[in-house]
């Protein structure tokens, strides 16, 4: 696990999406395409606004969710509204190319499975993106992933659904996919995230978060998140 920890959270924004660029340009380089999941919530939306403005070759981009609440299209807890607003407007990724969670499907259950059923189209079988970008609840979950949830245990399926977390079922991608990923990025943000960052960096497998595979893995903290840290983990 490589480990950076930035002056403040613009500068771990800006620092995260350059990565994202970089593992892009190789992707599209060697394989001809980038397959690249990303997370919800507040944190990630100021590196959403700076790789949006970065020259990536996004006709060769494929979007994808880690993860989603079950709630209508029109709901603002929807994750993909953020994502959309904060990546999407105006810099050439086609429609075709982004694949938002079904949200609102009558049958959860049976959304994830076709949500799966993409994924083995696009991503392979199982899938293997090249880049997910993971947030770290400050409980220590992943995705929605939660530690006294059945999903955290889903060995054979790639999506599942989840139990009421917060006010909301998920959809979320499994561990499974997070381990196969060629790249896994976390982002980590504000003094709230400081104690679960430092078990995150120690390995400590308690965790959800801690369960993610750590060999191709990087992290992007600002100076609150990485206080807990040692030094010998920067």
């Amino acid at each position: 696990m490589h480990v950076e920890v930035l002056p403040d959270a613009a500068a771990a924004a800006r620092r995260a999406a350059s990565l994202i660029a970089e593992q892009a340009h190789a992707a599209v380089r060697d394989r001809g395409r980038f397959l690249l999941a990303l997370s919800g919530g507040r944190t990630p939306l100021a590196m959403y606004a700076a790789l949006a403005r970065l020259p990536l070759a996004w006709a060769r981009v494929e979007l994808f969710q880690t993860d989603e609440r079950l709630v209508p299209v029109s709901n603002p807890a929807r994750n993909w509204t953020a994502i959309a607003r904060a990546l999407l407007a105006g810099n050439g990724v086609m429609p075709e190319r982004t694949h938002p969670m079904p949200c609102d499907a009558a049958d959860p259950r049976e959304a994830a499975m076709d949500y799966a059923e993409t994924l083995g189209v696009l991503a392979g079988s199982p899938p293997e993106f090249d880049l997910i970008h993971l947030g770290l609840g400050d409980d220590g979950h992943v995705a929605s992933l939660f530690a006294d949830d059945a999903a955290l245990a889903v060995e054979h399926a790639w999506v599942t659904t989840t139990d009421v977390h917060r006010g909301h079922r998920r959809m979320t991608l499994t561990l499974p996919v997070l381990a196969r990923a060629r790249c896994v990025l976390w982002l980590v943000c504000g003094a709230a995230k400081a104690s679960m960052l430092a078990r995150l960096v120690d390995g400590d497998e308690r965790l959800p978060a801690g369960r993610v595979p750590r060999e191709r893995a990087w992290v992007v903290a600002d100076e609150s998140a990485g206080q807990a840290l040692k030094a010998t983990s920067r």
